[in-house]
C-alpha cells in the first residue's frame, strides 16, 4: 500500500499541470451533478413533511365542452359534506378558500400584508401542522381565531413570542384573536400559508351564491381510510353533482398528494404524465451526462500521457508484474485523483451553493452527516474512479514492455479510434446542449412577443381595498389631473389570470346541447382604453349599461361574436339558459373587441363577455402612466394621492409586464441552467480534446520536427494538427444536429402556442462549438508546431 501510494504521488507531482486538468475536470462534473441532484431531491420530495400524504387527495373537476374538456381546481362548496356523509371509504374532507388571499393586518401602528386561507378545523389534522402553542382541537373553535406560523408572527410581533391571545385587525374591520403558533413548513410544501382563519368567517361573507352546487368557488381536500381503492371514490362522484344539479357537466374526481407538485398536467381532461416532472427528468439526465463527459475527459488525458508511462509499464512488466496488477495500479490512481475531485468539488458545491440557490430560488443545504448525501457522494466519486480509470488502465496495462522499452510506438487502431469516439460524444452532447438552450430561448422570446390583445406596458395594477372602492370617482379624477396618468378604470379580475366563467349562456342559433365555456367580467367604462384592448366595432361600456341600472349592455370579444353566427353581433342577446326571466336578464352586446391572452399564455383564449360594474363590486384597479412620464416620479405623487383618499392602506402596486415575467419562471429557470450547463459541458469537453491534442502532438513530434526541416511552416503545421480534431467536431455536428431537433421538436408539442424550429439554430450552435473547439486545439498546436525540430528528432 505504502509503495502503492509513494508511486501515485510522485505521478501526481510530476504531472502537476495534467494531474490538475484531470482533477479539475471531474471535480467541475461531480460539483455540477452534485447541485443537480440537491435540486432534484428538493423536488422529488415535495411534502414529504406530510405523513398522510398518500391518503389525501385534492378534488379536480372535469368539464367538457364542444372543442375540449377543461380540468379545474374549483369546486362547489356544498360538495366536500355531502361527500363525507355519502360516501364510504372517506376519513374526511376538509375546504378552504383558494390559493392564498393577501390580507392586511393591523398590530397597535404597525400595518402588514400576510397571505392566508381560510379553512375547516379538519385542516390541522390532515396536513403535518405542529403546533408551538395552542392546540389543533380549538384553534379554530372561535368564529374569529386565527392561527400563525413563527415566521408571520414575527413579522407581526417582532421578538414576543407569547403570541397567544393577542389581537390583530384583518383589513381595518375585524378584530382576529391568535389561537394557536405553527412551526414554519418548508419551501417544498403544497400547503403553505401565513395564516389560517376559520372557514365560516369566508362562507358567511360568500353567500348567498357559495351555497349553489353550479358554482365552483373553493378548493376541496379529502382523505381516504387506509386500504380503500381511489378509483372505487371517482366512481362514485362521476354523477354525484348532477344528482343536485341536472344541468351541471362538472365531473369530480381525485388526485393524490404525491402528484401534487410534479404531475400537474391536463390534456382534455386526462392526465398526461407531465409538468415539473418533465424537468426533473431532464436536469437528472444532464447531471449524469456531465459526469460523463468528465470521465470521458478523464479518460483522454489519461492516454495524452500514456506514451510518458510506457517504459513504466514496460520496466514493470520485466520486473514480474502481472497484467491484473497494473490495472488494480492504474485503477487505484483513477480512485485517488477521484477522491480529490470529490474534496475539490465539495469546495466548489459549498463557494456555488448560494449562487444556485439564488437561480433556483430555494434553501437547499448539503449535509454530510445526512446518510443519503454522504453516500451519494462516495457513490460518484466511487463510480467516477471506475468509469474513468477503467479504460485508461485497460489500455496502459496491455503495452508490450519489449516495444515500449525500445522507445518503438504502440499501434494506434481501437485504441485511437475509441479515443476519437470519446470526443466525439463530448462534442455530440455539447452542441445538443447548445441548440437545446437557443430554442428554449427563443421558445420564451415569441411567448413574450406574443400580441397578447392589450397593452401591458406601463400598465399599473394595484387592489381595491379600504376607502378606494367608495372614493373611486375621486381618486379617478386626480389621477387624471396629475398629468403622470392617462386612463384610468376598474375589473373584478386580473388581466392575465382566469376569472369567472360559464358553460351556461345561450342565444339564438345555439343548439341546445352546445356546451361552451365563457369567461365573464365585470369592469367599469374605460377599461379598454386603460388595458390597451381595441375595439373593433359598436361602442365601450357606458355608466348606464351596468346590472344595476337594468340596462344590461355588454361588450365581448371576436372569438363569441363568431359564435354567435354570421354577421356582426352588435344588438344580438344574450341569457343565461333556463333563467325564468329570460326576458328581463338577456344581454345585449353593444361593442366587439378584440381577442386577448389571459391566463395560459401558451393556449387560445376562451370567449369573453364584459359587463359594466360599480366600483363597490371591482377587486384590481388599473391605471396607464404617459410615455413621457418619469416613472418614480409618477409613482411617488400616485402614492401620495391614493395614501389621502385611503390612508389605513398603503399603497402597493404591481406592473402588469413583471407580472407577465413572472408566469415563466419555470422556463426562465430551465433557460438559465440550460445556459450555465451548455457552458460547463463546452468547458469540461474543451479539456478532453486539449488531452487529445496533447496526445496527437506528443506522438506526433518527430514527424513535425522532420517536417520543419523539410521546410514546413509553424501555420502549416498547426492546420494539419488541427485538422482531425475539426473533422470530429464536424462528426459531432452531424450526430447532435437530428438529436436535438427531435428532443427540442418533442419538447415544444408540449406548447400549444410555439416557434418553429429554425435551420439557422444549428449552423450557428455548430459554429460555436466549432470556435471554442479550434481556440482549446491552437494552443497544443501551435506549441508544437514552435517546438525545437532538434529537440523533437534526438534520440531517447
Amino acid at each position: 500500500m505504502s509503495s502503492f501510494l509513494k508511486t501515485t504521488t510522485r505521478h501526481l507531482i510530476k504531472n502537476g499541470a495534467y494531474s490538475f486538468l484531470n482533477i479539475f475536470g471531474l471535480a467541475v462534473g461531480i460539483a455540477c451533478a452534485a447541485l443537480i441532484f440537491l435540486w432534484v431531491e428538493d423536488e422529488v420530495k415535495w411534502d414529504s413533511v406530510h405523513a398522510k400524504k398518500d391518503n389525501i387527495y385534492y378534488l379536480y373537476e372535469n368539464q367538457k365542452y364542444d372543442t375540449y374538456t377543461g380540468t379545474f381546481s374549483s369546486t362547489p362548496a356544498p360538495l366536500g359534506p355531502a361527500m363525507l356523509a355519502e360516501i364510504p371509504g372517506i376519513a374526511n374532507v376538509c375546504r378552504t378558500s383558494e390559493g392564498n388571499d393577501n390580507k392586511l393586518f393591523s398590530i397597535g401602528d404597525k400595518s402588514v400584508y400576510a397571505a392566508g386561507k381560510f379553512a375547516e378545523p379538519a385542516f390541522f389534522s390532515m396536513f403535518t401542522l405542529h403546533f408551538v402553542e395552542g392546540q389543533a382541537e380549538n384553534a379554530l373553535k372561535e368564529l374569529y381565531s386565527i392561527v400563525l406560523t413563527q415566521k408571520t408572527a414575527k413579522k407581526f410581533f417582532g421578538s414576543d413570542t407569547n403570541v397567544l391571545g393577542k389581537t390583530v385587525r384583518m383589513s381595518n374591520s375585524q378584530e382576529y384573536v391568535v389561537t394557536g403558533l405553527l412551526e414554519d413548513l418548508p419551501a417544498n410544501s403544497s400547503i403553505n400559508f401565513e395564516w389560517v382563519a376559520p372557514f365560516q368567517v369566508w362562507y358567511n361573507a360568500s353567500q348567498p351564491w357559495a351555497s349553489y352546487w353550479g358554482n365552483n368557488c373553493l378548493s376541496t381536500y379529502v382523505e381516504l381510510k387506509d386500504g380503500v381503492n381511489p378509483a372505487a371514490i371517482d366512481q362514485a362522484l362521476f354523477g354525484f353533482i348532477q344528482k343536485r344539479e341536472p344541468k351541471s357537466i362538472a365531473r369530480p374526481f381525485l388526485w393524490n398528494m404525491n402528484k401534487w407538485h410534479l404531475y400537474t398536467h391536463f390534456e382534455d381532461g386526462k392526465a398526461t404524465g407531465s409538468g415539473q416532472i418533465r424537468y426533473v427528468r431532464l436536469f437528472s439526465a444532464i447531471a449524469w451526462i456531465l459526469l460523463l463527459i468528465a470521465c470521458i475527459n478523464f479518460m483522454n488525458l489519461a492516454t495524452a500521457r500514456s506514451e510518458k508511462r510506457a517504459k513504466e509499464v514496460g520496466v514493470k512488466k520485466v520486473l514480474g508484474a502481472v497484467k491484473k496488477n497494473l490495472v488494480f495500479q492504474f485503477i487505484g490512481e483513477s480512485l485517488v485523483m477521484a477522491s480529490l475531485a470529490a474534496i475539490f468539488a465539495l469546495v466548489i458545491i459549498y463557494l456555488a451553493l448560494p449562487y444556485f440557490n439564488q437561480l433556483v430560488q430555494r434553501e437547499l443545504t448539503v449535509d454530510l452527516f445526512k446518510p443519503a448525501h454522504l453516500f451519494s457522494l462516495l457513490a460518484i466519486t466511487l463510480v467516477c474512479g471506475l468509469v474513468a480509470g477503467s479504460y485508461p488502465s485497460l489500455y496502459l496495462s496491455s503495452f508490450n514492455p519489449l516495444l515500449t522499452l525500445k522507445s518503438m510506438r504502440m499501434k494506434g487502431g481501437s485504441a485511437a479510434f475509441i479515443r476519437e469516439g470519446l470526443v466525439v460524444m463530448q462534442f455530440t452532447t455539447s452542441i445538443v446542449l447548445i441548440v437545446s438552450t437557443v430554442i428554449i430561448y427563443q421558445q420564451i422570446q415569441h411567448v413574450k412577443s406574443r400580441n397578447l390583445g392589450f397593452n401591458k406596458d406601463n400598465l399599473v395594477q394595484t387592489d381595491v381595498v379600504g376607502d378606494l372602492a367608495r372614493n373611486y370617482g375621486a381618486i379617478r379624477q386626480k389621477l387624471l389631473a396629475s398629468g403622470t396618468v392617462s386612463h384610468v378604470a376598474l375589473s373584478d379580475y386580473v388581466t392575465l389570470y382566469g376569472g369567472n366563467n360559464t358553460g351556461g349562456l345561450t342565444w339564438a342559433g345555439k343548439t341546445s346541447n352546445a356546451q361552451v365555456l365563457v369567461s365573464g367580467r365585470n369592469v367599469t367604462p374605460g377599461f379598454f382604453e386603460t388595458s390597451g384592448m381595441k375595439l373593433l366595432s359598436g361602442r365601450d361600456l357606458i355608466h348606464t349599461d351596468s346590472v344595476v341600472s337594468g340596462n344590461r349592455k355588454v361588450v365581448i370579444t371576436r372569438s363569441l361574436e363568431k359564435l354567435m353566427g354570421s354577421g356582426s353581433a352588435i344588438g344580438k342577446k344574450l341569457w343565461n339558459s333556463g333563467d325564468k326571466n329570460e326576458e328581463r336578464n338577456m344581454l345585449e352586446v353593444v361593442g366587439i373587441v378584440d381577442d386577448y391572452v389571459y391566463g395560459n399564455m401558451y393556449a387560445k383564449p376562451d370567449p369573453v363577455v364584459f359587463m359594466c360594474t360599480s366600483p363597490e363590486n371591482a377587486r384590481v384597479m388599473y391605471f396607464r402612466l404617459k410615455d413621457n412620464s418619469d416613472t418614480d416620479q409618477a409613482l411617488t405623487q400616485i402614492g401620495g394621492l391614493m395614501k389621502a383618499a385611503n390612508p389605513a392602506y398603503p399603497f402597493n402596486y404591481q406592473f402588469v409586464d413583471d407580472m407577465f415575467n413572472q408566469m415563466f419562471g419555470s422556463e426562465m429557470l430551465i433557460s438559465k441552467l440550460s445556459k450555465v450547463f451548455a457552458a460547463l459541458a463546452i468547458l469540461i469537453s474543451c479539456l478532453g480534446l486539449f488531452g487529445l491534442a496533447a496526445y496527437t502532438a506528443e506522438r506526433r513530434k518527430k514527424e513535425i520536427g522532420i517536417r520543419k526541416v523539410l521546410g514546413s511552416t509553424a501555420s502549416g503545421i498547426t492546420a494539419l494538427l488541427s485538422r482531425d480534431f475539426v473533422k470530429l467536431v464536424g462528426i459531432s455536428c452531424l450526430i447532435a444536429f437530428p438529436l436535438s431537433w427531435w428532443m427540442m421538436n418533442n419538447w415544444l408539442l408540449d406548447y400549444q402556442y410555439r416557434v418553429t424550429i429554425s435551420w439557422l439554430v444549428f449552423p450557428v450552435s455548430g459554429g460555436m462549438a466549432l470556435l471554442v473547439a479550434l481556440g482549446t486545439i491552437s494552443f497544443q498546436a501551435v506549441k508544437a508546431a514552435l517546438a525545437s525540430p532538434v529537440k523533437n528528432l534526438r534520440a531517447e
